[in-house]
């Protein structure tokens, strides 16, 4: 998946907590959020609030996809609550190779 790609299926899925999301896609929109709130800050801080806020979603939506591709429930993504380790924790979860075949969220995307 490229950037464009994840990009609009990431926004397209806004709020959508179901199903799978491939390493690509989620770590291809955390670089369009970065750029995104960057560009943001960058004009306005105004502007980066909002745009942090209209962002929120679809960030905690793919992470909980993506947890789901490594067979991980959403709830999982508390951890990152944990000082330190839970950050961690997370991270790994995020770079690991998503489950080969369905599991229990489904079949992978694309």
């Amino acid at each position: 998946m490229n950037f464009m790609d994840a990009t609009k299926t990431c926004l397209t899925k806004y709020a959508s907590f179901n199903g799978r999301a491939t390493r690509s896609e989620y770590w291809w929109f955390i670089l369009f959020v970065a750029i995104a709130q960057g560009i943001a800050m960058s004009l306005s801080q105004n502007l980066q609030a909002v745009v942090s806020l209209v962002l929120l979603l679809p960030n905690l939506a793919v992470a909980v996809r993506r947890l789901h591709d490594v067979n991980r429930s959403g709830w999982w993504y508390w951890v990152v609550l944990i000082p330190l380790i839970g950050v961690i924790v997370l991270i790994y979860w995020f770079v690991t190779e998503g489950t080969q075949g369905a599991n229990d969220y489904g079949n992978p995307s694309a």
